[in-house]
């Protein structure tokens, strides 16, 4: 029997012992070494050769990502670790680091119960560890740390054990710091300390690692790997305390088993009762339960298409099986079930509760689907991205006769990727893709024309504005075309920790009405906005205000529809809106449905909204990122200049020994072909990432250019629009 063949009658065996199974995720800044990480566990478990541990990347196995140097998709693989004398089956999620692809992690965190968070020993804890911790506590994923590259400080840094020391103890109170801020509540039982063992040290690439636990074993501690380190004893070391030991031991000690928790992590992530079947099943993480799996990502393979891969939450998935796609509100029947070992995809017969799973068949999953057997179940909550999309590009085929088949791939990529948007521009029928960043788009037009063998067009990239109003409108009348019906409206200025509320998910719309009103008013609504808030979209909150109005429980619908419209892109440049409170204060309905059905009622509210937002002070927002540049002192002025000169402003700047730490924070506009600049403006010496950093008001004296510039982008009118434009 084949090694593989051993290994995959050895997993479907785990599959059952529950107890025995780990969900884990890897996460961390980018550059801190999570898939070299990975390869170290992957050839400790025997899936790669330990000579290739470290360059290979086995689960950077898409071309671009390995031409790029960087991890693009989160990629699954499973394997067997022997702890105590006990094997134990080890679900692993490699996730990216790049704020670009953060959308990934998020999707990762649903399907996982634990998470090894990587630090660099030398940089220490940067924006994105925080985003990723963020992202993990979010979904109830318990931490352990690993602190790499260890072999820096003695090499490059040259460090006496003592400053080591206290360099590390520095890493670990900042990464507590964060769980503390972030999950005052679990702390105290997920709290990173040395003697509990949830933290390691180690280097991914030299393929060593050492922990507390482990020194007890290994008898190797600080000293002795301080000693192995400066003599260049390195292979020795990776023999007597191997990485892939030390931290999979951690994982089966210190994160939870599916059973320990999904008790918990099903209250987070479902809103349904817990006190049902399908929720008793759920928190019981029953294999004799009905099938209810959530679908984090889907994957594309060129011989069984597309392949939905989750968390499976209850139940035994098996070939045949019915199920129902709650929020596309259709039926699948599963074709095929299995594993991923990173590129391959290993079919079993069946996958028991706890499992993550890939399953062909699932035609009408996307990435946040709930795919059940109980076909009136509450869906699971859905995936919140921390950031939306800031950039985008007109993407046309090279080849008119290909524009059907560019529709269809563009459809398939939005369905693998949510955090895409896609748009036709009704003006000039150009398909617009927008994203989280440059790289975003880049990344995906490559794999456009790679995996799809497409030749396409594109813009270069443009940034999405979002319309937004500064101070309260009058009210305005809106009327239908066929002046029986008429739409009073006000629009105002939405208070940020309203959208906060909203976007974080601690307020909506299936919670108790008198609960949702009191969090209403404390975030700055008065009373009648809190009571008549019925629908928040893309930022925006639409409120009736209004009393005893007749027929307009049956109207209702197409009025929120005609805001919907208004919202999706503004009067001044048919940009998105963001942070518009729309206020319905009174209407006339005409008495025969027939004279108020949705060519009367649409037209009439969003041309009300536009009316109102032009006389609200209108402006644009633009998206900014902040920017962290790690350089020589002695080209930090080349660095500041760079960014001075993009609209920047430097924030902070901190200096350690020969190396300056810049934090800066720029419009997303101005910072399309920066990696070039930064590059020769230091010789290439500049590490540098950025963040969202969230939207800005446009300056005043750039407003107007701004406006006309995408007005005239979109063959709009060259004129700001007034509001008579609006009114009939």
């Amino acid at each position: 029997m084949t090694r593989a063949k051993k290994m995959v009658e050895r997993m479907s065996e785990l599959m059952w012992k529950v107890e025995k199974i780990r969900n884990i995720g890897i996460a961390a800044h980018i550059d801190h070494g999570k898939t070299t990480l990975s390869d170290c566990l992957i050839a400790g478990a025997g899936i790669i050769s330990e000579e290739l541990a470290g360059q290979q990347l086995y689960l950077d196995y898409d071309e671009q990502e390995k031409e790029r140097g960087i991890t693009i998709n989160a990629a699954n693989i499973s394997m067997v670790h022997e702890y105590n004398g006990e094997e134990y089956l080890i679900n692993l999620i490699d996730t990216p680091g790049h704020v670009d692809f953060g959308g990934e992690v998020t999707r990762a965190m649903r399907a996982v119960d634990g998470v090894i968070i990587v630090v660099d020993a030398v940089e220490g804890v940067m924006p994105q560890t925080e985003t990723v911790v963020r992202q993990a506590l979010r979904e109830n994923v318990k931490p352990v740390l690993f602190i790499n590259k260890i072999d820096r400080l003695i090499k490059e840094l040259q460090l006496t054990p003592q400053q080591m020391q206290e360099r590390l103890i520095k890493v670990i109170n900042d990464v507590n710091r964060l769980l503390k801020s972030i999950s005052p509540d679990r702390f105290a039982d997920w709290r990173i300390e040395v003697a509990k063992g949830n933290v390691a040290f180690g280097s991914a690439l030299q393929k060593w690692a050492i922990s507390v636990p482990s020194q007890k074993v290994t008898g190797i501690g600080f000293k002795e790997v301080y000693e192995y380190l400066k003599k260049g004893e390195v292979k020795e070391l990776s023999k007597k305390s191997p990485a892939h030991v030390v931290v999979l031991d951690m994982v089966v000690r210190h994160l939870p088993n599916p059973i320990e928790a999904q008790k918990e992590k099903i209250k987070v992530i479902w809103k349904g009762d817990v006190n049902s079947e399908v929720g008793k099943a759920m928190v019981n993480c029953d294999p004799k339960g009905p099938v209810v799996m959530m679908v984090t990502k889907i994957v594309v393979d060129p011989q069984a298409g597309e392949v939905a891969v989750g968390r499976l939450f209850s139940g035994t998935i098996r070939p045949g099986v019915d199920l129902y796609i709650i929020d596309r509100k259709s039926r699948n029947r599963v074709q095929t079930v299995g594993v991923f070992m990173g590129p391959r995809r290993v079919e079993v017969e069946e996958i028991p509760a706890g499992n993550i799973v890939a399953v062909v068949g699932l035609k009408d999953a996307v990435a946040g689907s709930t795919c059940t057997e109980v076909e009136k179940m509450e869906p699971f909550e859905s995936l919140k991205h921390y950031s939306e999309p800031v950039v985008t590009m007109a993407v046309e085929a090279k080849n008119p006769r290909d524009l059907p088949k560019l529709v269809e791939v563009l459809r398939k990529i939005v369905r693998e990727d949510p955090t895409l948007r896609l748009t036709l521009n009704e003006e000039t029928g150009e398909h617009l893709l927008s994203g989280m960043g440059e790289l975003h788009l880049e990344v995906k037009i490559e794999k456009i024309r790679r995996e799809y063998g497409l030749e396409v067009v594109t813009s270069p990239p443009i940034v999405v504005f979002r319309e937004t109003v500064t101070k309260t409108s009058p009210v305005v009348e809106g009327k239908s075309p066929n002046k029986h019906n008429k739409f009073y409206i006000v629009v105002e200025p939405l208070p940020a920790e309203v959208i906060r509320l909203f976007r974080e998910g601690e307020i909506d719309f299936k919670m108790d009405k008198k609960e949702r009103r009191k969090k209403l008013q404390e975030a700055g609504l008065d009373g009648e906005e809190a009571a008549g808030a019925l629908e928040f979209y893309e930022g925006n909150l639409f409120c009736d205000v209004t009393k005893g109005i007749q027929y307009l429980n049956e109207t209702i619908e197409l009025i929120l529809e005609g805001f919907r419209e208004a919202m999706r892109a503004g009067p001044l440049a048919r940009e998105p809106c963001m942070g518009i409170k729309v206020k319905l204060v009174d209407c006339k309905l005409h008495e025969d449905a027939v004279h108020r059905g949705p060519a009367q009622v649409i037209p009439a509210v969003r041309s009300a909204i536009f009316a109102a937002i032009l006389q609200a002070n209108p402006t644009l927002l633009e998206p900014y990122q902040n920017i962290y540049i790690m350089v020589p002192q002695t080209m930090m002025g080349n660095a500041t200049r760079e960014i001075q000169g993009r609209r920047g402003h430097i924030l902070d700047v901190k200096i350690d020994g020969e190396i300056a730490t810049l934090t800066a924070k720029a419009p997303v506009k101005e910072m399309f072909g920066f990696a070039g600049s930064i590059r020769s403006a230091t010789s290439g010496k500049a590490i540098w990432s950025t963040e969202h950093a969230g939207f800005e008001k446009v300056p005043p004296s750039l407003l107007e250019e701004f406006i006309m510039e995408v007005r005239k982008r979109k063959g709009l009118k060259l004129e700001i629009p007034k509001p008579e434009d609006f009114l009939a």
